[in-house]
C-alpha cells in the first residue's frame, strides 16, 4: 500500500514538473519573437498558413510579438508575413521554420521602411553651404542650383538647417521641415543674399 502511495505520488511529481517545463501538454507552447520597423498597423503574420497574427506596432519600431495560438508539442511552424504596413519595403524573417520542443521567442521580423529623396533648389550661392538634416551633412558649392540630402524614411520627420553659411552671405530655407510622405519630396528652396 505505501508502495503504490509513493508511486502515484512519484507519477503526480513527474507530470507537473513536465507541465511546468512547458512539456507533456499539447497546445502549451508559444511562438513569437522580436520585430522592428514597424511603426503603422498592417504586418500580419501566418503560422502554416492558417494562425494569423497583426502585430501591433509601436513608435520606436520595435516590440515583441506571439501567435495567441498555443501549438502542440513537436508540432512543426512555418512563419510567414501575410501582409506589411504600406510604409514598409520589405520584412525578412529570421528563423521561421521549426519543431517546437518549448516555446520560441526567436523568430525575428526585421522590416526595412520605404525611403524617398529629400532636396530642393538654390539660388544665388556664391560660396559653400553646409546643410544639415539629423546626422546627414552635405556640402554645397559655390553655383549650385539644387541639392540633395541622404533618402528619408517613410513617415520618418525631416528638417533641414544651416551648419555653415557661405563667406559674406546669409541664406535661408523655405519648406525644411515635415514629415516624409509617399513621394519624394523636393520643394525645399534655399536662398542667399546678397
Amino acid at each position: 500500500m505505501k508502495s503504490s502511495n509513493l508511486r502515484a505520488g512519484a507519477v503526480l511529481a513527474c507530470t507537473l514538473a513536465l507541465t511546468a517545463c512547458g512539456g507533456g501538454d499539447d497546445g502549451q507552447l508559444a511562438i513569437g519573437g522580436s520585430f522592428s520597423g514597424v511603426t503603422k498597423t498592417g504586418l500580419v503574420l501566418t503560422n502554416n498558413g492558417g494562425s494569423d497574427y497583426a502585430v501591433v506596432p509601436t513608435t520606436s519600431g520595435v516590440g515583441n510579438w506571439f501567435f495567441p495560438n498555443l501549438v502542440e508539442t513537436d508540432s512543426k511552424y512555418n512563419v510567414e508575413v501575410k501582409s506589411k504596413p504600406d510604409n514598409v519595403e520589405s520584412c525578412q524573417v529570421i528563423a521561421p521554420t521549426g519543431r517546437a520542443v518549448f516555446s520560441t521567442n526567436r523568430v525575428d521580423v526585421a522590416c526595412t521602411f520605404k525611403k524617398h529623396d529629400l532636396g530642393g533648389s538654390v539660388a544665388n550661392l556664391k560660396g559653400e553651404l553646409v546643410l544639415v538634416n539629423g546626422a546627414d551633412k552635405v556640402t554645397i558649392p559655390a553655383g549650385a542650383t539644387s541639392f540633395a540630402m541622404a533618402k528619408v524614411p517613410q513617415d520618418g520627420v525631416y528638417g533641414i538647417a544651416i551648419l555653415t553659411q557661405p563667406a559674406g552671405q546669409t541664406c535661408t530655407i523655405a519648406n525644411a521641415s515635415g514629415t516624409m510622405g509617399a513621394a519624394a519630396i523636393n520643394n525645399v528652396a534655399v536662398t542667399c543674399t546678397p
